[in-house]
């Protein structure tokens, strides 16, 4: 098996401290050596920074240009800690500067302590003394940041602060922006649909330049086309996000992701397993953003599982962790791979603190956890938690205006029983679904099970997966993290077992009785 990458390429390189005469990648103008900075203490940065940092606020709003790729990659080195004693202009838009470059370069390191150390919720822990425009970028920036960061529910917060105290166009349109992002991320989707088109209207009226357009507008739309599973609006987004942000390693590898997602939802699934191969192993992951990288991985997961692979799938994600708001779940992923191996319990309980968390989980993420543990429950004798389980799934599909996607992969048989009790209970809500029950028998997986006539024990079983899928020996060993003369000695037993003397063969046969 191709190694996957590990934790370091989900948690971004250490942030430097660039002390006097250290070098550390692009710069601003003039050479700029700084002492190291913290977000809200811009009297600490050396003035070419300080300039550069209010430069890039003064971009982030269109009409103005677009923020520098160096000033960039400089300000997001600067570690966020401590705030000012008093918030001023220059305070904030320094520290809306960097959030924004952390977002926007995948600094992502410290995540909800970094917004904590400013904010108790949105309300500023010091004393402020700002100007509705500072105030406004200040919380688009920390909005933006946050939905980067895995936790779109804040995010939107923040993009709502930022429009109450919008004062331009400009700012409008950004605040805007930031909101239809973080809404789309939670999977609002009406009201990230209604967010983006003011935000699109707004900048088509002011004739900005395309190239400005916000980065997190484009996310929005390309996030709402996978909550969707709308082809075309993906393939829009990304030639639009090629178009308007060419020379930016980040946006291509955006634009890239969301062609991978419309790939599987054609069902060109050769096309869509080895370009999502192609961007997690490549080293183009190291300029992506986290959201994106974690919408391929959750791709692959489910093409591998569509192929029958549930253990590499459950392998491929083994080393990712959900972030505080689990914007991206990955307990929601591993569960569509114990489901399909019959491990109820293990999902279950993987799946707890989801289900606890309310609505501190992401809403996207949390309505598939909420279908496969209907399922999972339903197989464990609790049938009325599984009743509950699908009803609370189904109404928020129907609330926020989701697809069938949440159902994808589950049991056709098991899952109609339970949708179908879940809409004669909320018969009101048949019409607002009618999209998603069309849908519903070509994202569920057909029941059909063949039996295998072979006695293979359970971890022969497991091997045997492996086997049909033509890895190495090598790899099984490390996928199932033995030796490779264990592997040998267990692959010999299958081979006695079905009456094999070659590797081929031993695959032949399994696809045969389809272990």
């Amino acid at each position: 098996m191709t190694p996957w990458p590990r934790r370091d390429d989900e948690d971004p390189a250490p942030i430097v401290e660039l002390r006097r005469g250290a070098a550390a990648g692009p710069r601003p103008p003039g050479n700029v050596r700084r002492a190291a900075a913290d977000i809200g203490g811009s009297r600490h940065f050396d003035p070419p920074l300080r300039a550069a940092a209010i430069a890039t606020s003064a971009r982030l709003i269109p009409g103005r240009g677009v923020p520098l790729a160096r000033h960039l990659s400089v300000l997001a080195e600067c570690r966020p800690t401590t705030a000012p004693r008093v918030w001023t202009d220059v305070e904030a838009l320094t520290a809306a500067s960097c959030y924004a470059a952390r977002a926007r370069r995948d600094a992502l390191s410290g995540g909800a302590d970094i917004v904590r150390g400013n904010f108790d919720g949105v309300r500023l822990l010091r004393p402020a003394q700002l100007s509705p425009t500072a105030r406004s970028q200040l919380y688009a920036a920390v909005g933006e940041y946050c939905s980067a960061a895995g936790r779109p529910q804040m995010g939107a917060r923040f993009g709502a602060e930022a429009l109450l105290f919008a004062d331009t166009p400009g700012l409008r349109y950004r605040a805007l922006s930031v909101m239809a992002l973080a809404r789309a991320l939670n999977g609002e989707v009406h009201l990230a649909e209604t967010t983006v088109d003011e935000a699109s209207t707004l900048f088509r009226e002011n004739g900005w330049d395309e190239a400005e357009a916000a980065y997190a507008e484009m996310l929005a739309r390309g996030t709402i086309a996978v909550v969707r599973m709308d082809v075309e609006g993906l393939e829009r987004v990304a030639a639009r996000l090629r178009s308007a942000h060419g020379d930016d390693a980040y946006a291509l590898f955006s634009a890239d992701a969301f062609e991978v997602g419309a790939s599987m939802f054609t069902q060109d699934f050769g096309t869509a397993l080895a370009a999502a191969r192609n961007l997690l192993l490549s080293g183009r992951r190291r300029s992506s953003h986290r959201m994106l990288r974690y919408l391929v991985v959750s791709v692959m997961s489910d093409l591998m599982i569509a192929h029958g692979d549930h253990l590499g799938a459950l392998d491929l994600l083994r080393p990712y962790e959900s972030p505080e708001g689990h914007g991206a779940c990955f307990a929601m992923q591993r569960s569509a791979a114990l489901l399909a191996l019959g491990r109820e319990q293990e999902l279950l309980a993987g799946t707890d603190e989801c289900v606890s968390a309310d609505l501190d989980h992401c809403l996207r993420t949390l309505v598939p956890v909420l279908a496969r543990r209907a399922i999972a429950l339903l197989r464990t004798g609790n049938e009325k938690g599984a009743r509950e389980s699908m009803r609370t799934a189904l109404l928020l599909v129907a609330r926020n205006g989701m697809s069938a996607a949440p159902f994808s992969m589950l049991p056709r048989t098991e899952t109609a029983a339970l949708v179908g009790d879940a809409l004669r209970s909320h018969p009101e809500v048949v019409g607002t679904l009618a999209p998603v029950l069309q849908k519903l028998d070509l994202v569920t997986a057909g029941d059909e099970r063949v039996a295998s006539p072979v006695a293979l024990t359970p971890r022969e079983r497991e091997l045997a997966v492996l086997l049909r899928l033509r890895r190495t020996t090598s790899e099984i060993a490390l996928a199932r993290g033995v030796s490779v003369n264990t592997i040998k000695s267990q692959l010999r037993s299958i081979y006695r077992k079905l009456e094999v003397t070659t590797r081929v063969d031993a695959a032949r046969r399994l696809d045969e009785i389809d272990v």
